[in-house]
């Protein structure tokens, strides 16, 4: 029966590479020890990230990611037994109608069927010897880890893998200002580009290629960028001593919440995620401090990049008596207090002033708790 299945999979594999059914994603992959991959993938417009399973024959593989959108792929390698997944993994764009065949390896690979991928080829291949560099580095620098060398010294070794990162940016760049009517360009925007260096190359990017098939990859960028940058102003803002920014938030209930309604209290904002591990760590000693100071002061919730359902769910399971609202991003709370980490928590006076900021699940935030309001 064992040898039926792998007869019947290697007949749809065939199958399925065939002109009359060709799959969205195919090809083979060698150095792979298990006989599964994991496919994580998103539509770059929104929605939630899909995990699937794709079993290979040979190194061989095929299959759909669904919706005809573009979308986001990482091919990661399914362990055996309970190890963790491989930090390998092979990154892709893919785009609608235009199927993709992979060949080569997790870490070194090429991609056809398409001028797009041809040229996203061409953009790996640039920046390959610094990849390969920066690997060996971080090699030596995790062996120097193990073998109990000083930390100063493991950072003095790893030093120069500064010259190979400002390289690529470099080389990414070039490569935008050389294929900036093309699609790919696109593409080399969104590779692990500093925010500087979007900031250069978002104008460069020809207008019907930031408005094509590519449309939504560039948004995206564009909105992390403008996000980015609205983050930076308001850091220059969100200080210990100047008002806490105004903003209303829909609360588990579907009503407005306004923060100024809690004017002439104390008030905690706990920014937040279901997905955030430290968050829901946290939160026994949260509803202890809860529990000691509610009389004094009020603790507001702000769930961040949850759905509603998740959002709903953690605070019913987490079983959090304190006030919740939810952040949907329009406005963005979290850009507007300068979040960059979570859990944060921000204390505010009852002159609507900011006290504290506690950036992290730190023993910090509660003693600075007791010691106000003792």
């Amino acid at each position: 029966m064992k040898n039926l299945c792998w007869m019947l999979l290697g007949a749809s594999l065939l199958t399925a590479c065939s002109p009359a059914a060709k799959m969205e994603i195919s090809g083979t992959l060698n150095g792979i020890e298990s006989d599964t991959l994991l496919v994580n993938h998103r539509s770059v417009d929104g929605g939630e990230a899909r995990l699937d399973t794709v079993p290979m024959l040979n190194g061989q593989f095929a299959f759909n990611v669904g919706d005809s959108v573009l979308k986001q792929v990482y091919i990661y390698a399914k362990p055996s037994g309970n190890g963790a997944v491989s930090m390998k993994a092979l990154g892709l764009v893919l785009l609608p109608g235009r199927p993709v065949t992979v060949s080569g390896t997790l870490d070194d690979y090429r991609l056809s069927g398409d001028a797009f991928y041809e040229a996203c080829n061409e953009l790996n291949e640039q920046l390959r010897p610094c990849i390969t560099k920066l690997d060996s580095l971080s090699k030596v620098c995790m062996q120097m880890e193990v073998d109990g060398i000083p930390a100063d010294s493991i950072r003095l070794a790893y030093a120069p893998s500064r010259e190979f990162l400002n390289r690529m940016q470099d080389l990414r760049c070039d490569f935008i200002r050389s294929h900036a009517d093309q699609d790919v360009a696109v593409y080399a925007l969104s590779r692990d580009l500093s925010v500087e260096k979007i900031g250069e190359m978002l104008d460069v990017v020809a207008e019907p290629v930031r408005t094509g098939v590519m449309a939504p990859l560039y948004r995206q960028v564009k909105d992390g960028y403008d996000k980015e940058m609205a983050r930076r102003a308001a850091a220059e803002r969100v200080k210990e001593g100047n008002a806490a920014p105004e903003f209303t938030l829909k609360d588990l209930k579907g009503n407005d919440f306004t923060l100024s309604s809690l004017r002439g209290k104390y008030v905690v904002l706990d920014f937040w995620g279901s997905w955030c591990g430290w968050c829901i760590k946290g939160v026994p000693d949260m509803k202890k401090a809860y529990a000691k100071h509610k009389a004094k002061v009020e603790f507001v919730g702000i769930d961040c990049r949850d759905t509603e359902e998740k959002w709903r769910k953690a605070v019913e399971e987490h079983d959090m008596p304190w006030l919740h609202v939810r952040n949907e991003g329009d406005p963005d709370v979290s850009v507007l207090y300068a979040v960059r980490g979570y859990p944060t928590k921000i204390v505010i006076s009852p002159e609507g002033v900011i006290l504290k900021v506690v950036v992290g699940e730190d023993p910090e935030f509660y003693t600075y708790l007791d010691g106000l309001l003792k």
